[in-house]
């Protein structure tokens, strides 16, 4: 499907975005529960939009990657209750893993698009510091054996036997092979890692993450960015996966607690919503492939969302790539370069996650809230939000900044 299908169709739109700011594993937000932190999100939001009735809401999806914890059991669902929108409201859980809170948006605006809904509120929750150890359910009672118990913060659990080893080898294995088979060296990784905390501090000095961000208890700013950090100083971290290997706790993002919300609408919702929208939901794109190759589906995955918005990189003015790893990052950079666009500097303006955090369930909404916002200081017309997840997804999403002139 093409840009111009989309165009001849209901279109959806962003009218606002929020979250809470990202707390550090064991930081200022360890003692809130996940469904809290999302209805924090929620609440946030609307106080943004106060002359939005909540049952005017269609919809709430909701994203969440680990669904073992406190957050079981529907957590969209739970945090409309505990926002206090209407109980006419309904609510869906879905799980992508990393890119959790983008397919929500994407789920969103699809319904936005076919005429099931006007107004869905979507966005997504982790909180890896609360995330439950579980143990297997034995088939039998008093089993004779030691069970182990499993962290459900990060990465595989109860792996099925079946699955290729290929397949499920870690987070960190995974990118370090890709460095391997794209030569991104230490040094490069670093200095990407370096300019993330040197953005996202500059970004939150200047004001821009005031608009998106609502404090919840005590912390008010994003708790992982440390503003003199240094190539340098990175450059003294050990690996984390190989002995020789290039990728340390510094040049990748940390563990991580939030929540992120967006108000998608049809144009028609306008006047319920209370203000005009600033972005339209111009293409969509998704892309599978190796699970051990997650990290380069992005690139992919960005083609496919231009496409079916009818422009190419060349008309790109800023993307925001949830950066998972430095390296991850910059080989799909470097493919995107290849492809047409013009600067790596319109990546990340504001800092990334290696910075920021990277609350799985709610980096989605995060990427697709700062686009919004980066577009318009600048006055471009269109950008990309891209994610890498695991077991061999991507996604990315291309926004039109409707006070953009042609």
């Amino acid at each position: 499907m093409g840009g111009a299908a989309y165009r001849r169709g209901v279109s959806a739109f962003l009218y606002a975005a929020n979250r809470t700011p990202f707390g550090k594993f064991g930081g200022g937000l360890a003692g809130v529960r996940p469904d809290d932190l999302a209805a924090a999100a929620i609440t946030g939001l609307l106080a943004r939009t106060p002359d939005l009735e909540p049952a005017a809401v269609d919809e709430v999806v909701w994203g969440n990657a680990n669904g073992a914890g406190e957050e079981n059991r529907n957590v969209g669902r739970m945090a409309a209750l505990l926002a206090g929108l209407p109980t006419s409201v309904p609510g869906t859980t879905v799980n992508r893993l990393c890119g959790s809170s983008l397919d929500a948006a994407m789920i969103g605006s699809r319904a936005i698009e076919t005429g099931d809904a006007d107004i869905v509120l979507v966005g997504g929750v982790e909180s890896m510091t609360r995330a439950p150890w579980v143990l297997p359910k034995p088939a039998k009672g008093f089993p004779a054996g030691d069970v182990t118990a499993v962290s459900t913060t990060l990465g595989w659990r109860l792996v099925n036997p079946r699955m290729p080893q290929e397949w499920t080898l870690s987070l960190g294995e995974c990118n370090e092979r890709l460095q391997q088979r794209y030569g991104v060296s230490r040094a490069r990784q670093d200095e990407f890692a370096a300019r993330s905390h040197r953005l996202a501090h500059e970004a939150w000095e200047s004001g821009f993450y005031d608009e998106l961000v609502t404090p919840v208890e005590a912390l008010t700013r994003d708790e992982t960015i440390r503003p003199a950090t240094t190539p340098q100083v990175l450059a003294a971290l050990k690996p984390s996966f190989r002995p020789d290997g290039t990728i340390t706790a510094g040049n990748a993002s940390p563990l991580t607690d939030g929540a992120s919300a967006v108000l998608l609408g049809s144009e028609g919702a306008a006047g319920a919503i209370g203000r005009e929208p600033t972005a339209r939901i111009a293409g969509r794109g998704v892309m599978a492939l190796d699970p051990q190759d997650f990290g380069y589906a992005p690139v992919e995955a960005a083609g496919r969302a231009l496409e079916r918005a009818g422009i190419g990189w060349d008309r790109v003015g800023a993307v925001e790539l949830n950066e998972a790893f430095a390296v991850q990052s910059l080989v799909c950079v470097d493919a995107w370069l290849e492809e047409g666009l013009r600067d790596p500097e319109l990546v990340n303006a504001k800092g990334g996650a290696i910075a920021l955090g990277h609350p799985l369930g709610a980096s989605g909404g995060r990427v697709l809230g700062t686009l919004a916002g980066v577009l318009r200081e600048r006055g471009e017309r269109y950008g990309v939000a891209a994610i890498c997840i695991g077991v061999g997804q991507g996604l990315a999403v291309v926004l039109e900044n409707l006070e953009a002139g042609a």
